[in-house]
């Protein structure tokens, strides 16, 4: 019975999903499109953050942030950075069930929205179809809990 009753008060909802902030750069715009190789290297950057709203009971932001740049040789050919953010009413949960909602499901919801946006606007600044493969947020959640534990573990045993 106590499970039922616990399980009823478990609730998470997507409230709403937008784009928070987003810029695109060029700089190498047109001499770049006269270039016959397209072979860029790329670089990915990519992190999450979260901001329980004040007054807003159960609400949360959740911020997810991509950044890609293409670069030949020295010279970037485009430049992206995304943050693309929801609000989730998440009530009920606690401890690492709350974090791996945090840290990891709530990401994985914005990340479709967020791959979309960024092919959109790379295609529209006239560079060729970029598909951002699928993340798998769960591993770099984990990966992150485990770098946290083991700075807290150096930092104890520096204090001994």
């Amino acid at each position: 019975m106590a499970e039922q009753e616990q399980a009823v008060d478990k609730q998470l909802a997507i409230t709403k999903i937008y784009i928070k902030d987003f810029s695109f750069e060029s700089p190498q715009t047109p001499l770049v499109f006269k270039a016959g190789d397209w072979k860029p290297q790329t670089n990915l950057n990519l992190r999450s953050s979260h901001t329980a709203i004040e007054g807003e009971g159960d609400t949360h932001e959740i911020v997810l942030t991509i950044t890609v740049e293409a670069k030949d040789d020295d010279k970037t050919l485009f430049l992206v950075e995304l943050a693309q953010a929801g609000l989730f009413e998440i009530s009920g949960y606690e401890g690492d069930e709350l974090g791996a909602i945090l840290g990891s499901f709530c990401p994985n919801i914005l990340f479709p929205y967020a791959r979309e946006a960024m092919a959109s606007m790379i295609q529209k600044g006239g560079f060729p179809e970029f598909v951002l493969q699928p993340i798998n947020f769960d591993a770099l959640y984990m990966q992150s809990k485990q770098q946290l534990a083991e700075q807290a573990a150096a930092g104890k045993a520096e204090t001994h």
